[in-house]
């Protein structure tokens, strides 16, 4: 096997981590839902230059540029020399994650307690939700149009959150279960209260409840109706093991190709095509809606940078997706040891190897796969080479066993080149995942050669 990264960083590029994923997990801490992902992702950008395109009235080379769209999804571009006719160096991850949705008239009693009824969103291990101390993230949009944003459960002097489980004392019909039905999915109700009301009878847990929101924060109970909020683990990214060598922290599938995408647009230098980084919701549940990548946000993001150059037409707009080549920066499946059985060694990606890059994903025989064209890979192995950028090519796991699906191939529907390329996760989709933190520098190197030297040929 090949040296892991450890062994072979320089004291300088040791530095160089550090400081990276330092911020890496101050981003998480700061986005745990796709909207405070925007958020911090606006306040870094335009700290780096970068300007809201429907505030400028003409775009030349050099400028940088971004556009939200609904506050969930953004799109940042930075204008190379090069005639962008010739396309751009795209990188894309999705920036939503497995969690639990508030239901919107989620609020109920039962036998003295008080609960928040939850829809779990994404593909999650029901059974990995329970007993964990859980946050409370999102929005609530009264009726006259003003927002509250909150979050509860993560600050020192915060209330958590927990969803309980049987006792194993009582379990053994439970224990008897498929690890799928261990928890159905309608049991998955937050427990968030058991004081009663003084003076009430009926139904006082829930109103002391609904007494605390309305006083903290001024909505009452129909206001869920036009709410969203999601639950989330409580708790910070933290190092993980005895040499600090991995993060362990929620929903790194897929903010850690985010970040890593986001801090390679700001620090890419000397910019001949344009580059672009694409920043979506709903991936975990399709793509779907107004914020998902199968909308047409990003083509028309694309079309009114194009009409702020002056010269849109429908047909530039197509020769620009067209030519444009693409990262989709999503994770990988990490071999873990203590499951074996479903990897195949030979094409599965180490922790401390580097990036990863899968030539398809997909299921079993590559259905609903994105299959990257060999001499798009052959690019992208020189630019990866000339700057030492090491990468693994991958699959996730043995080929009847599973798989999964990134945005991948939804922008190649433009005709572009497009490959998926990220890192290495273990306990994706669970409510904590670990990264190692040299794929996460590597990550950040081989996407920034990419916008740095990725050519037309």
């Amino acid at each position: 096997m090949k040296k892991s990264l450890w062994q072979i960083y320089s004291q300088k590029q040791l530095d160089e981590l550090s400081h990276l994923t330092e911020n890496y997990k101050a981003f998480l801490d700061a986005g745990k839902t796709e909207r405070e992902c925007v958020t911090e992702i606006i306040r870094q950008a335009e700290l780096a230059g970068y300007k809201n395109i429907n505030n400028v009235t003409q775009v030349k080379a050099g400028d940088k540029l971004y556009q939200d769209w609904m506050g969930k999804s953004i799109v940042l571009f930075h204008i190379g020399e090069e005639e962008i006719e010739k396309g751009m160096n795209i990188l894309g991850a999705h920036i939503d994650s497995p969690r639990l949705d508030l239901k919107q008239n989620p609020l109920y009693e039962e036998s003295g307690f008080a609960y928040l009824d939850t829809h779990y969103y994404g593909g999650i291990k029901k059974y990995q939700w329970v007993t964990i101390p859980l946050a409370i993230h999102g929005v609530v949009v009264r009726k006259d149009g003003s927002k509250v944003q909150i979050s509860i459960g993560e600050n020192e002097g915060d209330p958590v959150f927990v969803i309980t489980d049987l006792l194993v004392h009582l379990s053994s019909k439970q224990m008897e279960k498929k690890a799928s039905t261990v928890i159905e999915g309608e049991s998955l109700d937050i427990l968030v209260g058991s004081r009663p009301l003084v003076g009430e009878e009926k139904d006082a847990v829930a109103e002391n409840i609904m007494n605390l929101l309305a006083y903290t924060y001024q909505i009452e109970k129909d206001d869920f109706m036009s709410a969203e909020l999601e639950v989330v683990p409580s708790g910070r990214a933290r190092d993980c093991g005895f040499d600090r060598s991995m993060i362990m922290a929620y929903g790194q599938d897929d903010r850690v190709c985010a970040y890593t995408s986001l801090a390679a647009m700001f620090d890419a230098e000397n910019i001949k095509r344009t580059s672009c980084c694409i920043l979506v919701d709903k991936e975990e549940i399709g793509s779907v809606g107004a914020t998902g990548m199968n909308s047409r946000f990003f083509e028309n993001a694309v079309a009114e940078m194009l009409e702020k150059m002056g010269n849109f037409t429908e047909m530039k707009l197509r020769r620009v997706l067209a030519n444009s080549k693409m990262i989709s920066s999503d994770v990988g499946a990490a071999y873990d040891p203590m499951y074996s059985d479903v990897y195949d060694k030979k094409s599965n990606p180490f922790f401390g190897y580097g990036m990863v890059l899968n030539k398809h994903t997909g299921a079993r025989g590559k259905s609903g796969s994105n299959d990257a064209n060999a001499e798009y890979i052959a690019q992208l192995r020189r630019v990866f080479d000339e700057n030492e950028v090491k990468f693994q090519l991958t699959e996730m796991g043995k080929i009847d066993i599973g798989g999964g699906g990134t945005i991948a191939y939804i922008l190649a529907q433009y005709g572009m080149e497009v490959i998926d390329g990220g890192v290495a996760v273990l306990c994706m989709h669970a409510p904590w995942e670990v990264t190692s933190k040299a794929d996460v520098y590597e990550a950040y190197r081989g996407y920034k050669a990419f916008l740095e030297q990725m050519s037309e040929k």
